[in-house]
């Protein structure tokens, strides 16, 4: 199964790195965020992956052009002109790397990998979220249903405490520091998709969060995989500094490889 990741917006609200960088390729722990999440499928058994770049997207290119060649043994026969490698530990990977635009949607992003696709369903996801998400689950899940799309919820991590007031009085009862059980599901971005439902996207222009998954909820053709389990984003500096923090500390959840 080919794994979709979607690496091309601006990442505004990271713009302490992003200006001089994509937001995939923002660093934890000494490696792109990208390569977490790329590691993360492929400890499930998934290493084909097609990442979807926009913005400064030559830079992805450059990194996946680099890797292997950074974790080798290499001889350089100057004289011939010709490179031998000797030792390679990489992983297993075969990576496509599209150039969607800078501009296109999300939507758009996935419309132009539809080539390369096939008919079989495809995972999906955002290059900037990692999960400790059990991916031959959710899989499995998509199977057993008629849906054309299955998205994971999951709830946000507490940012705050939580109050708990007596009723009728102007007096706080308790305090505790909130959980993921004080709040409403959201989509965590780990998808998977058949490659019919790219039948609902126009174009460039199109936003997969809205027009083609709102109309496949409308025909009941979208389910929800409930992990409950570590989910954390990295949209802003916080964020990055959290996700850096729990991998320094030895507490990296998404780390299952």
């Amino acid at each position: 199964m080919k794994v979709v990741i979607l690496a091309g917006g601006y990442g505004t609200r990271l713009s302490e790195e992003s200006t001089i960088r994509p937001k995939p390729l923002v660093e934890i722990g000494g490696q792109p965020i990208l390569w977490h999440i790329m590691k993360i499928y492929s400890a499930h058994g998934l290493n084909d992956f097609i990442v979807l770049c926009g913005y400064k997207g030559h830079l992805i290119k450059q990194y996946f052009r680099d890797y292997a060649l950074a974790r080798a043994d290499v001889t350089f026969d100057l004289r011939a002109r010709e490179m031998h490698s000797h030792r390679n530990g990489v992983e297993p990977w075969r990576v496509t790397l599209l150039d969607t635009g800078e501009k296109t949607m999300t939507g758009g992003r996935i419309k132009r990998a539809r080539p390369y696709l096939g008919e079989e369903p495809f995972c999906l996801t955002y290059g900037d979220g990692v999960s400790d998400i059990n991916v031959c689950e959710l899989i499995e899940f998509h199977r057993r249903t008629n849906a054309l799309v299955t998205v994971s919820a999951v709830r946000p991590p507490g940012r705050f405490g939580v109050l708990n007031l007596r009723s009728g009085e102007d007096y706080v009862a308790g305090f505790r520091e909130k959980s993921n059980e004080d709040s409403d599901y959201i989509n965590g971005g780990f998808f998977v998709v058949d490659p019919k439902a790219l039948d609902y996207i126009d174009g460039d222009d199109t936003v997969w969060e809205r027009e083609p998954l709102e109309v496949m909820v409308r025909e009941g053709r979208v389910a929800a995989f409930r992990h409950r389990g570590f989910w954390q984003h990295m949209d802003t500096l916080r964020d990055k500094m959290v996700l850096e923090e729990y991998w320094q500390s030895g507490r990296a959840q998404w780390k299952n490889w």
